[in-house]
């Protein structure tokens, strides 16, 4: 049996996003066969804070939240729409989840786990380095925005609490 074949429109977005920017419609092919599409519900999670990091998600619609529970506190980090990744760090680290990822609405987001990229490396080394050296490039993205917004807030230029430095990513 055959296994269908990722749509050109879904190939086409995705070669779009950062994370698989230069990425050959085939190696995205190989990394998502077969597709998983994850549907969350508005107010459900893709996933919470502290469990293990086991996918990345690529949201394809909806809108969600990206939030962070401390000291008994729940903060919203980001709030992320349909071409932006999370869980990305999955990829690379095996440690628990940094943040919660809470669908503000409905949402639908292709999941891509470890397996896939190994997959992948296996079939195609050279697309499987473009991919993680896009990955590094996000979470440097990522960290770069944090600095400098925790930067301001400590000179007293930015934000001035915990809640409005993660606000302001």
């Amino acid at each position: 049996m055959q296994v269908p074949r990722i749509e050109a429109q879904r190939l086409e977005r995705m070669q779009a996003m950062p994370v698989f920017g230069a990425v050959s419609a085939r190696a995205l092919e190989d990394l998502l066969t077969p597709l998983r599409v994850r549907q969350v519900a508005a107010g459900g999670y893709f996933f919470r804070q502290g469990e293990d990091a086991c996918s990345m998600y690529v949201l394809e619609s909806g809108t969600v939240e990206v939030r962070k529970r401390w000291h008994g506190h729940d903060y919203l980090l980001r709030t992320l729409g349909p071409g932006d990744v999370f869980g990305e760090m999955a990829l690379m680290d095996p440690s628990p989840r940094n943040a919660s990822v809470r669908a503000a609405d409905a949402c639908s987001a292709i999941e891509v786990s470890p397996d896939d990229l190994l997959r992948l490396f296996e079939h195609d080394p050279e697309q499987f380095a473009l991919i993680q050296m896009n990955l590094g490039r996000e979470v440097c993205r990522r960290l770069r925005a944090t600095d400098e917004q925790l930067f301001r807030a400590t000179v007293g230029e930015g934000p001035a609490t915990v809640d409005s430095v993660f606000q302001a990513l």
